[in-house]
């Protein structure tokens, strides 16, 4: 149990180290209270919901896996060379990619809503 714990406390280390070190995670953190808010403020679906949970998930694993990247190629080599700039760009482009996704279900969920209130 005591191992467990410590998984747990490292798990927290590392999503505390995001928070104080990536700029692009308050946006997320930002996005994610907003979208929560507006979750509850609309009374979307269940099933709208744990759609939105997931994509916002997936953006946070998105971010935390590239943050990850970049910080072992810094460590492998803090010198330019292009393999490690084409491993960042990608890294990058999964979080690209998942934030628009979310950007995307987000519109298809809470537009509709928003224009029903107008």
């Amino acid at each position: 149990m005591r191992e467990r714990r410590k998984s747990f406390g490292y798990a927290w280390c590392g999503l505390k180290a995001l928070l104080t070190t990536e700029h692009n995670a308050y946006i997320h953190f930002t996005l994610t209270i907003a979208a929560f808010l507006l979750s509850f403020i609309l009374r979307i679906s269940k099933g709208e919901l744990i759609t939105i949970i997931v994509v916002i998930t997936l953006v946070w694993m998105a971010e935390l896996f590239n943050t990850a990247i970049e910080k072992a190629m810094d460590f492998i080599s803090i010198e330019q060379h292009q393999q490690i700039k084409l491993v960042k760009d990608l890294a990058a482009a999964a979080v690209l990619i998942s934030a628009i996704a979310a950007l995307l279900i987000g519109c298809i969920v809470f537009i509709p809503k928003l224009l029903q209130y107008a």
